[in-house]
């Protein structure tokens, strides 16, 4: 059985100083847990380095500010704070966690004097998915929960109380022996999945839906640009279900999952064509230190 996460070895940052893994606690009646005024990122080191790690750090902030509230640190204190977390762990690949939330001095609905803490973790990660199904794509359920609309939650912020519906749909879908579920918005529009954002091909051109009412994934940026850097088509529109029958190939993005190919939403079929694929050994290219980039390339190619 995996090691809790409330019990592992090493060092947190928290407010500012680092505590013993196991020190690293917040009160019960701390409002981040009841009122979900929690704000995080997820981020993934690449050979000792966290890929993107200034732009994972601004959303953070604008987080931040989407919920109402602002960090006591600055963007460079937060990226230091990071990295000097990721080399405390001797971990060259691994997955990066700050958090923010409102602390314990008021409870109730109403919290504008609680004090804001930051925390940030670093753990090992591999594949977020089985990595066995991954040749053949993995399996996606139809969520039953939609993404919000704007005008009910602050829906491009990585907001914990926005993850609520993402853990039932997914919880849901694996219960069903599939890997994740594909989420409609509000309006019955095709979103992305619990925690990734969704591609598909057709005819050589590549589709994803507009990010109007969820997450513009930093993943998701850096896909459509490796993809466009390769002469291919990206077209940011509105995907209406009924159109899932007419794609032939479709993959997830997302710090976690990476770049991860699907083979099957519901009733609906892909192949983990050469799009997909192209894109895959792109990513995990594009994602390596610089120095390491040409080695990276050369062993994917040794492999294809």
């Amino acid at each position: 059985m995996a090691v809790p996460f409330d019990q592992r070895d090493g060092d947190i940052w928290m407010d500012g100083v680092f505590v013993p893994w196991k020190d690293a606690k917040l009160h019960v009646l701390s409002h981040g847990l009841h009122y979900a005024s929690c704000v995080f990122e997820g981020e993934r080191a690449y050979g000792g380095e966290i890929f993107e790690c200034e732009a994972h750090t601004d959303r953070l902030f604008a987080s931040a500010k989407a919920m109402g509230f602002e960090l006591p640190y600055s963007p460079a204190a937060i990226n230091a704070a990071k990295r000097e977390t990721l080399a405390r762990t001797g971990l060259a690949d691994a997955y990066v966690r700050p958090v923010a939330w409102r602390g314990s001095e008021m409870m109730g609905v109403s919290a504008q004097q609680n004090t804001i803490r930051v925390a940030i973790a670093v753990w090992p990660w591999p594949s977020y998915f089985d990595p066995a199904a991954l040749e053949r794509g993995i399996r996606l359920d139809m969520a039953d929960w939609r993404r919000p609309d704007p005008a009910s939650a602050p829906c491009h912020a990585k907001a914990a109380g926005l993850y609520m519906i993402c853990t039932l749909s997914k919880h849901a879908a694996e219960a069903k022996g599939y890997a994740d579920a594909l989420m409609l918005d509000y309006r019955g529009h095709v979103a992305e999945a619990t925690g990734a954002n969704v591609f598909f091909v057709k005819d050589g051109r590549i589709h994803t839906p507009t990010p109007d009412c969820f997450l513009d994934g930093i993943t998701r940026r850096t896909v459509i640009r490796l993809a466009r850097e390769r002469g291919l088509e990206v077209v940011e529109r509105t995907i209406l279900p009924d159109e899932l029958d007419g794609f032939e190939e479709c993959f997830l993005t997302g710090t976690a999952a990476e770049v991860t190919p699907v083979g099957e939403i519901g009733p609906y079929s892909f192949t983990v064509g050469e799009i997909t694929r192209s894109l895959v050994k792109a990513y995990k290219v594009a994602v390596q230190p610089k120095g390491a980039k040409a080695a990276t390339a050369e062993a994917i190619a040794a492999v294809a």
